[in-house]
């Protein structure tokens, strides 16, 4: 995996915490208990798209998520997520780090703002 800093990145989020799901071979990384990340690397898949590829999925606004992928090659929607609401970013590609930073930041805030206030406001140290 070419994104060294993500595990670090992903965690340092507020109210970040992370599990790993040994059925799925998915390191999850949520937001009391609401998914916001995951990382894994899809094997023996039919879909070559995925099949053999580190990859993030991502929280991300329908609209967002069409213009990403047509933007970059290394952004494909959600891997056995719901498509509209989620991308998959290829860890092996050329995606910039900013980018990549970006839309982790911005999946974060989608989960984080469907919280109750109190408990936005808990992790948020306010």
């Amino acid at each position: 995996m070419k994104y060294e800093w993500l595990d670090e990145y992903l965690l340092s989020l507020p109210g970040a915490e992370k599990d790993y799901k040994a059925e799925w071979g998915w390191f999850r990384y949520m937001i009391r208990g609401k998914l916001f990340a995951a990382v894994c690397s899809p094997r023996g898949m039919k879909d070559e798209a995925y099949n053999g590829h580190d990859l993030v999925n991502l929280k991300c606004e329908p609209a967002r998520g069409e213009i990403l992928r047509a933007a970059h090659p290394e952004i494909l929607p959600g891997f056995y997520c719901d498509k509209r609401n989620w991308i998959a970013c290829l860890l092996d590609g050329e995606l910039p780090d900013d980018i990549l930073r970006e839309l982790c930041a911005q999946s974060h805030e989608l989960i984080l703002r469907k919280l109750p206030k109190y408990v936005q406001r808990e992790i948020l140290g306010e």
